[in-house]
């Protein structure tokens, strides 16, 4: 009795043994895999429907239907594995609530590293300044402002006028603010810096020609020019800051002294009137105002700008002046108060760098000019504000 065709295919066709693996006929190997070959003819009697497996404990194929019993002389085959058996199972789709179908993750590649997803929450905003991101927002859009308009004028205007005429236009706005100090200071009972405050009012304004000229802080007065407002007024009585902003046109400040500065500038028009209360008169004075301011402090908002983080930088600058302020009003000294605000104007001399124009200083030594070789005209800096130490006020024995 012949092989049947379809053992013949099987046998001359199959695939090659595993090793170790061999056909059994009878529980006995009758051929392994080095000697049984794809092409290889055994002659063997085995029926069509062939039970399939390998002796190496590879799974067997299906059993044979109910009824029918394996001929004891059947051939076991190995079987070779479905590559897509071993595909890992991918997990179901997750649905949104929405009802949308958000495909699962793939697994990564043998040797590949798994992807990781780092989810960060935002950084809060820091004490003190709840509106940073609109505050840091409003910072860049006055910066760019400033820098294509404001800072060429604010040059032009340093190099155009000498410097004791921009000088003389800062002591005029301070003599200015002076009833405003005054009125401060009585807010704060304290009557003897609010006469100080007349006096220098009164000196300036008669010796110093409508206070163009600062003569009070010279000698033999000594009356220095003391900050002061309602907003310190606030602040010594225990009121905290509240938010910080930066305002267009405004520039930084805080809540306190939004509402305070606001009270200062009416107070004036309300208590002279005219030409204080013309518009006429005012909106002159007080571009002038805050050009010349502006011009003042050119440089120091130019490093500003360099700072990594040049908002933060500017906000700290300004909290920490604000802070060393009413902190005078208690007799505390805070030191290294770099200001970027405020009628200081400090000038530059090389024996004496905290001189003004007006106390007579004059280059020496080598920036004096050569009377053979004349050194030649160079526009004037902008005047640098310095640190300033805050003179802070005696504090009354009890």
């Amino acid at each position: 009795m012949s092989l049947p065709a379809a053992a013949v295919a099987l046998l001359m066709t199959g695939p090659a043994l595993p090793e170790g693996a061999g056909y059994v006929v009878e529980g006995q190997i009758v051929a392994t895999d080095a000697d049984l070959q794809p092409g290889t003819f055994i002659p063997v009697i085995i029926p069509m429907a062939a039970q399939v497996s390998a002796q190496s404990g590879l799974p067997a194929g299906p059993e044979a239907p109910a009824g029918q019993d394996s001929p004891s002389g059947s051939v076991q085959l190995p079987q070779t594995a479905n590559p897509a058996d071993s595909v890992p199972a991918q997990p179901p789709a997750t649905q949104l609530p929405d009802g949308t179908a958000v495909a699962p993750p793939s697994a990564p590649a043998p040797g590949q590293p798994e992807s990781e997803i780092v989810v960060t929450a935002p950084q809060p905003p820091p004490p003190g300044d709840p509106l940073e991101r609109i505050n840091v927002e409003s910072f860049k859009a006055v910066q760019a402002v400033d820098k294509a308009v404001l800072e060429p004028v604010a040059k032009a205007y340093n190099k155009g006028l000498p410097r004791p005429v921009r000088q003389g236009l800062r002591n005029f706005f301070t003599n200015l603010s002076e009833p405003v100090v005054f009125v401060a200071y009585l807010l704060q009972l304290k009557p003897g810096k609010a006469a100080e405050t007349a006096g220098r009012f009164a000196i300036n304004t008669t010796l110093g020609v409508a206070g163009l000229v600062d003569v009070a802080k010279k000698k033999p007065f000594n009356l220095p020019y003391r900050p002061n407002g309602l907003a310190n007024t606030l602040g010594y009585y225990g009121v905290g800051p509240g938010p910080f902003m930066y305002l267009p046109i405004v520039g930084p400040t805080t809540l306190r002294d939004i509402i305070g500065d606001t009270v200062d500038r009416l107070l004036l028009p309300a208590a002279v009137g005219k030409p204080f209360t013309n518009p006429e008169v005012v909106l002159p004075m007080t571009i002038v105002d805050q050009l010349g301011e502006r011009a003042a402090f050119d440089e120091r908002i130019n490093k500003i700008r360099e700072e990594d983080r040049p908002y933060a930088a500017y906000r700290e600058l300004y909290l920490k002046q604000r802070q060393a302020e009413i902190d005078a009003l208690h007799g505390r000294i805070t030191p290294d108060v770099v200001p970027v605000y405020g009628p200081s104007m400090k000038t530059f001399d090389k024996n004496d760098q905290t001189k003004s124009p007006e106390d007579g200083a004059a280059p020496t030594g080598s920036d004096a000019p050569v009377e053979s070789q004349p050194a030649p005209v160079q526009p004037e800096p902008a005047p640098t504000p310095e640190p300033v130490q805050i003179q802070p006020e005696p504090v009354p024995a009890n």
